[in-house]
């Protein structure tokens, strides 16, 4: 195919649309950082200008009979490259608005966690989110986005739970290596044990070799702890610092390069006041069988990753994340909403 300029070998016409090309090609590249406005007006100033050369190429080769003729085909012309060029640019600036509108709710809260838009850049905004697991000591998983790593981050979901036993919960796991069987990673489990608790977890190998307890209600008394309420969980992992927020509160930090230290126990349950009332007997025993079966599983578990810490390296930078859900009998349902990931920039 013969180049399109090959029949009209005007100098100044080729050197209108050369101009015209790059500009075209600087506008597309440089869309992020150049206003509409100005570009619309640059667009619009170099059309007339390529309309103008047309015109008085075509003028000094032709009769004042085709001056006519090229004045409305130089000008059909700069209407349709400003036409091309104008809707490239409302397009690129419609996207920037969705784009804007969709982040807008995950730049509002950054604050919450002592970050702004200038922090760095959304990682992911997730659809809702349902898990649901049953049996003894099973744990599933779910992430639209598992191609996606994460070192330094902010993370955070509403999380709507129905758990049968205290024990069992929902929340993240992070930096993992992604290991099905011996996984290398970090977990922050929610469970409704002791009016709400939260235990981080690392595992190293499959094997637990660190962990720390937390009671929300201590610094947040918004957060629920009964079946199908909802609080937002949140954590932000900077190197060795893990930051752990219940709806928009600080509860606890965790050190990584630390040992595990010591699990903090609840009180006991409180028996009922009529010693009469055989349904609230019940109930008080079955909450002392199970908050006894809980503790002494703390302290098992204390010991575990106090020897598999000294052993293993247990310090993780970076890997996958997904949300979590973990039962230890029963049914677990995990509902997460509003989840996103920002990534932090140094």
């Amino acid at each position: 195919m013969k180049p399109y300029f090959e029949s009209r070998p005007s100098k100044t016409l080729m050197l209108g649309f050369m101009i015209l090309s790059v500009l075209s090609v600087l506008l597309q590249g440089c869309g992020q950082n150049t206003q509409s406005n100005s570009s619309d007006a640059t667009v619009s100033a170099l059309s007339q200008a390529i309309a103008g050369t047309a015109t008085a190429e075509k003028a000094n080769a032709s009769s004042a009979g085709d001056l006519a003729t090229a004045e409305a085909e130089a000008t059909q012309q700069s209407q349709n490259i400003s036409a091309t060029q104008t809707a490239q640019l409302a397009g690129r600036d419609e996207t920037k608005l969705a784009t804007a509108t969709i982040t807008a709710p995950v730049v509002a809260e950054l604050p919450t966690y002592g970050f702004d838009a200038s922090s760095g850049k959304v990682g992911w905004i997730h659809d809702p989110l349902n898990l649901e697991v049953s049996g003894y000591q099973q744990t599933t998983f779910g992430n639209d986005f598992m191609n996606i790593t994460a070192k330094d981050f902010v993370l955070a979901a509403d999380l709507t739970w129905n758990t049968q036993y205290g024990d069992s919960g929902c929340g993240f796991m992070f930096r993992s290596d992604g290991n099905q069987q011996k996984p290398n990673q970090y977990m922050l489990i929610a469970t409704r044990f002791a009016n709400g608790r939260l235990v981080f977890t690392a595992l190293a190998d499959g094997e637990l070799a660190n962990m720390r307890h937390f009671y929300p209600r201590e610094s947040d008394r918004s957060f629920e702890w009964q079946n199908d309420t909802t609080n937002r969980l949140g954590i932000v992992a900077r190197g060795n610092l893990i930051e752990v927020y219940t709806n928009g509160l600080k509860i606890g930090e965790i050190d990584t390069t630390e040992p595990p230290k010591q699990p903090i126990l609840p009180p006991r349950p409180e028996p009922p006041l009529d010693k009469n009332d055989s349904a609230a007997q019940k109930a008080y025993e079955d909450h002392i069988a199970e908050y006894e079966d809980i503790v002494q599983q703390a302290q098992s578990n204390f010991t575990v990753a106090k020897a598999n810490f000294q052993e293993r390296d247990v310090v993780f930078t970076e890997g996958f994340l997904g949300m979590l859900a973990v039962t230890q009998g029963g049914q677990t349902t995990c509902k997460f909403d509003k989840a996103w990931l920002w990534l932090l920039e140094p």
